[in-house]
C-alpha cells in the first residue's frame, strides 16, 4: 500500500491548508454566531475547485481519487465544521451518485455546474419514519407517461437550503420492499419541490439542514439515477463511498484539537509549572495522539482500497465508526485539558465538542456501522 501523495495533491493540500488558516479560521466565530458562511469564503472555495473534488476533469472538476480527496478533507476538517460540511456533503453524497451511476447525458447536464459550485448537491434519503431503516421509506414515485410524480417528505437533509441538485430516494413498487426503491436526480426548481423549515441543530452552524416536501413533484423519466428498483443499493453504495471522506474530515478536526491542546498545555501553568509537565495531562495528550495515528492509518487504507476498486463495505464502516468515536473522545479530552475555558463559547474547543456529536449519527449511525461490520463478518465466514 502506498499512501503517499502526488506533487499535484501536495500542492493543492498546501494551498487548502493556507486557505483554511487565512480565509476561513478568522471567520469561524462569525459563522458560529450568524449561522451563515460568508459569501466571500464560498466564492473563494469555488475558485479553488473545492466543489469539484469528486467530479472528473472532463466535466470541469478536479477528478481526485479517494486518497487525494481524503488529503483535502483532512485539511478542511481542521477548520469550522459547518463550512467543511457544506463542501463535504456536496463533494461526497451530493455528487458521487451522479458521478458513479449517472448516464452520460445526466453527467453532461449536471456535473459541470456542480463542479464550479454554481449548483450545490445534496442527498435526500432520511424521512421521519425512515432513518436507520432506509427500506421503510414512505415517499412514493408513480410513473405517468414520460414523468414520475413524487409525493412525500424528507428531513434532516444537509445542504437543503443551499442545494440545487438532490439525489432523492422514493418507492416505485411497494410490493418489492427494498428492491422497489428508485433514486432520482431532482432539481430544486421542479414543480412540487418545497423546502420546509430549517432545523435548529446543536452544532454545525452555517451548514443548513431542512425538511423537504414533495407535492405532486414532477420528475422527468430520464432523471432516474441507475435502474428503477436499484435505489436502495444505490443509496448504500453512495453512503459507503463517502465514509472514508468523513473519516478524513474527523481526522483533521482531531489534529486541530490536539494542536490547540498542546499549545494550551505549554502555556497554562498550575502548581508552578506548565501543565504539560503534569503526568495526567501528558497521558491525555498521548491518548489523543495515539487515537489520531490509528485513525489516520485506517482512513488512508480504506481510501487506497477504494481506489483499487476493492470491496470496502466492512472497512468503510470501520473507518466511519472509528472516526466518529475518536473525534468524540479527542474532543472530550481537549475540553478536559483546557478546563473551564474549554467549556466557554468564545473559545473554539466548545464548538468542536458540539460538532463532534453528530458524527455518530449522520451518514449511518454508529449502531448501523456495527451491524454492517457484523454482517460482513458473517458473509466472509460463509463465503458469499
Amino acid at each position: 500500500m502506498d499512501f503517499s501523495f502526488s506533487e499535484d495533491i501536495e500542492f493543492l493540500r498546501s494551498n487548502v491548508r493556507k486557505f483554511v488558516k487565512e480565509a476561513v479560521d478568522p471567520f469561524a466565530m462569525e459563522i458560529e454566531e450568524n449561522d451563515h458562511i460568508p459569501e466571500k469564503i464560498v466564492e473563494m472555495s469555488k475558485e479553488m475547485g473545492l466543489f469539484g473534488l469528486s467530479i472528473p476533469e472532463e466535466y470541469g472538476g478536479l477528478g481526485l481519487d479517494m486518497v487525494g480527496k481524503c488529503a483535502i478533507y483532512e485539511e478542511l476538517g481542521k477548520t469550522h465544521n459547518g463550512y467543511t460540511t457544506l463542501i463535504g456533503a456536496h463533494s461526497g453524497i451530493g455528487s458521487v451518485g451522479i458521478v458513479e451511476l449517472g448516464t452520460e447525458e445526466q453527467k453532461k447536464k449536471y456535473l459541470p455546474k456542480m463542479a464550479t459550485g454554481e449548483w450545490i448537491g445534496a442527498f435526500a434519503l432520511t424521512e421521519p419514519s425512515a432513518g436507520s431503516n432506509a427500506a421503510a421509506l414512505k415517499t412514493t414515485a408513480v410513473r405517468k407517461g414520460d414523468k414520475y410524480i413524487i409525493n412525500g417528505s424528507k428531513h434532516y437533509i444537509t445542504n437543503a437550503v443551499d442545494g440545487h441538485i438532490f439525489t432523492v430516494m422514493a418507492v416505485t413498487d411497494r410490493e418489492k420492499g427494498a428492491k422497489g426503491i428508485t433514486s432520482f436526480i431532482v432539481e430544486k426548481d421542479f414543480p412540487g419541490f418545497i423546502v420546509g423549515s430549517v432545523e435548529k441543530k446543536m452544532g454545525l452552524r452555517g451548514s443548513h439542514s431542512a425538511e423537504l416536501f414533495f407535492e405532486d413533484l414532477e420528475v422527468p423519466a430520464e432523471n432516474v439515477l441507475g435502474a428503477e428498483g436499484q435505489g436502495y443499493i444505490n443509496a448504500l453504495k453512495i453512503l459507503a463511498n463517502g465514509r472514508a471522506g468523513l473519516a478524513a474530515r474527523n481526522l483533521g478536526s482531531c489534529e486541530k484539537l490536539l494542536e490547540y491542546s498542546l499549545q494550551y498545555a505549554k502555556e497554562r501553568e498550575q502548581f508552578g509549572k506548565p501543565i504539560i509537565e503534569i503526568q495526567t495531562v501528558q497521558n491525555m495528550l498521548s491518548e489523543m495522539s495515539m487515537q489520531i495515528e490509528v485513525l489516520r492509518s485506517i482512513t488512508y487504507r480504506v481510501a487506497w482500497m477504494t481506489d483499487q476498486k476493492m470491496r470496502v463495505v466492512k472497512e468503510a464502516a470501520i473507518a466511519k465508526l472509528f472516526g466518529s468515536e475518536v473525534y468524540n473522545k479527542v474532543a472530550d479530552l481537549a475540553v478536559q485539558i483546557h478546563g473551564g475555558i474549554g467549556y466557554m463559547r468564545d473559545y473554539p474547543i466548545e464548538r468542536y465538542y458540539r460538532d463532534a456529536r453528530i458524527t455518530k449519527i449522520y451518514e449511518g449511525t454508529s449502531e448501523i456501522q456495527r451491524n454492517i461490520i457484523a454482517n460482513e463478518l458473517k458473509r466472509e465466514i460463509v463465503g458469499v
